[in-house]
């Protein structure tokens, strides 16, 4: 009789083990699926852009339950990489942030705490990844075409016209100017006819009328091939090329201010406030302008390539694909780096990236996503279409972007002398030869 009472009390207590082992397991398989892999993405993106990337973090996180994407603001690129700094010297790095083309994006890859974006790829392949701008992507690319970060903000340089002015101006809202003549012209009646304050303004000046000039007039922005052979081949510093074309251009703007038709022009996007607000009816600036111009309600708008000059080409060249790019930080645990690549791969879902090109501005990721956009909606922003389309086809020599060491640092300066210029400081001719002087110094420091 005891040893059957024994027996039933051993089964009773294995039972009772075994209930517990299989419940304390359980919980752990709980525990462990109920804790996704973090990921965070720092990034510097204006307001309706930013907007849109939490929305999406929002709905890749809500699809699935293995990462869980963290997303950081900053009000600056400058605030961004000095918390960066800090924090892979802490071993808290984020695993993704965003970074301006500085021009010179093989120095930013050497540094120890970035990852490649090849590598990272090699690791975790995306599928089926047919790029939309390959060959005018190298500002994301190395010497030998690898792929350094993620062209997720890649933008072009376009002419954005307000078509309730164009209209109130007696002009063709589907026909606006292709040269900087023809768009003198459109401005008078738009300052006469219109009786608008601000006939045109311009953002990143640099970028327009500095940098964009050269490839959109089919001519190239620096020696060296824009810079990029001195990046394989032992050659001297690229330098600037600031002949006619550009004496011409800086002259006709100091003109266009003395007559009260170029009224606001910034480094940064500020002008675009004053697009979106309708007070200015042409704004020249960056593609990623586009969302907050969307989510304006009260403002009708096209999108037009850049002004060239019939005297300097037939027909208008492909403008620079630069912008910013989302870069892989170094040193990141592996199931952090396979979350990384997962997230990824997500945003470069056909359906995820026309979302995204379409709602910013930003150029499609992959030929996918340009098919995936909805034609209705290029139909609804007059010359929307035709912009991209033309990013898609092979670009001439100098169209492949540049390269110049500490550009960084020769920016502000070539800002500087454009404000010196069309404000009246100095002469066109004595800013440009200042420019391309201090370019030149600047370049060959270490």
């Amino acid at each position: 009789m005891k040893k059957l009472q024994l027996a039933g009390i051993a089964r009773a207590m294995f039972a009772s083990r075994r209930t517990w082992v299989f419940g304390a397991a359980m919980a752990v398989a709980g525990a462990v699926h109920a804790a996704p892999v973090e990921i965070q993405v720092w990034h510097t993106l204006p307001d309706a852009n930013k907007a849109e990337f939490e929305k999406l973090a929002k709905q890749y996180n809500k699809e699935q339950d293995q990462v869980k994407v963290t997303l950081r603001a900053f009000a600056s690129q400058a605030q961004l990489q000095q918390e960066a700094t800090a924090a892979v010297k802490a071993k808290k790095a984020p695993n993704l942030v965003q970074l301006n083309d500085n021009h010179s994006p093989e120095v930013v890859a050497e540094h120890k705490a970035i990852l490649p974006m090849y590598e990272l790829l090699a690791k975790y392949p995306v599928k089926d990844l047919n790029w939309f701008v390959p060959a005018t992507s190298s500002f994301v690319r190395d010497g030998k075409g690898r792929l350094l970060a993620f062209p997720w903000m890649a933008e072009v340089p376009v002419m954005f016209y307000n078509t309730a002015a164009y209209k109130k101006a007696g002009l063709d809202p589907n026909k606006p100017a292709r040269t900087w003549t023809g768009l003198q012209g459109e401005l008078l009646k738009l300052r006469d006819v219109a009786d608008l304050d601000c006939p045109y303004a311009s953002s990143d000046q640099v970028s327009i009328h500095l940098e964009n000039l050269a490839p959109v007039n089919n001519q190239q922005y620096t020696s060296n091939n824009n810079g990029l052979d001195a990046v394989t081949k032992k050659s001297a510093a690229p330098a600037m090329q600031f002949d006619t074309l550009y004496m011409r251009h800086i002259s006709l703007m100091v003109s266009w201010k003395r007559s009260l038709l170029f009224m606001a022009h910034t480094a940064d996007n500020s002008a675009d406030k004053l697009f979106a607000k309708g007070e200015c009816a042409v704004l020249t600036g960056n593609s990623g302008s586009f969302g907050q111009f969307l989510n304006t309600k009260s403002l009708a708008f096209g999108v037009a390539p850049l002004p060239y000059y019939d005297q300097a080409t037939q027909t208008g060249g492909q403008p620079f694909v630069s912008g910013s790019a989302l870069w892989a930080l170094d040193g990141r645990p592996k199931d952090e780096e396979k979350a990384t690549a997962q997230f990824l791969a997500w945003l470069s879902k056909p359906v995820i990236a026309a979302e995204w090109h379409q709602r910013t501005g930003y150029l499609p990721l992959t030929e996918a996503a340009f098919r995936a956009s909805d034609v209705s909606f290029y139909k609804s922003i007059p010359g929307a279409q035709a912009v991209v389309a033309s990013m898609s086809t092979r670009p001439v020599a100098n169209s492949r972007g540049f390269r110049m060491a500490n550009y960084d640092r020769i920016e502000p300066v070539f800002n500087q002398q454009l404000n010196d210029a069309l404000e009246g400081k100095t002469p066109p001719v004595s800013a440009l030869n200042n420019a391309a002087n201090q370019a030149r110094a600047i370049a060959t420091q270490r």
